[in-house]
């Protein structure tokens, strides 16, 4: 267990090294077994966090981003945190102001992270496979950025099915609704 947690450890400064001797405009720590975002790192890429444009963070198992993260690595054009275990997002993802993709899938929200509406450049929002029932509607349709939202595998409300265009500039995908079975 422990030689396994040694590895695991070993592999994300690594990945960091690599960053930052390579000056690389990309961190990934995705399938790292993260269950928070190391303090240590915001130390050894001090010097490189605003060059950083993509992290990656998929299949940990990360229950919440911090706002230091989002304020540290305030140049984010493309986040993924896919496949982990977060439920919300900080406030301050609102001053994301370069972010144009996120990728939120396979987590545990219950609604739409609502702080995502206000970050201006969004493009793409992929939210497959949560558990989102309610989407707020108008605040999305303010979004002129916005080109696609997945909401693939979420169990939404008829309401959001009814979003279609010109009604929202954007693309909708949703899972095929479920047939009404015949009494």
């Amino acid at each position: 267990m422990q030689k396994r947690m040694g590895e695991a450890v070993a592999r994300v400064a690594r990945k960091v090294n690599d960053t930052v001797e390579n000056k690389t405009d990309s961190l990934d720590l995705a399938n790292c077994k993260l269950m928070t975002f190391p303090i240590g790192i915001y130390k050894a890429m001090r010097s490189v966090t605003e060059g950083i444009h993509h992290i990656s963070l998929a299949n940990n198992e990360l229950k919440s981003i911090t706002s230091r993260f989002v304020t540290t690595f305030s140049q984010l054009r493309e986040l993924n945190l896919a496949g982990n275990y977060l439920h919300r997002l900080p406030e301050e993802v609102t001053s994301l102001l370069h972010l144009r993709a996120i990728n939120l899938s396979r987590n545990r929200f219950r609604r739409f992270p609502e702080p995502l509406a206000a970050v201006t450049a969004l493009e793409t929002i992929d939210l497959e496979e949560n558990e989102i029932t309610e989407v707020p509607v108008e605040k999305l349709a303010t979004m002129a950025s916005l080109r696609s939202l997945n909401l693939r595998a979420n169990p939404v409300g008829p309401e959001v099915r009814l979003l279609v265009r010109p009604l929202v500039p954007f693309d909708l995908l949703l899972s095929p609704e479920e047939p009404v079975p015949k009494a």
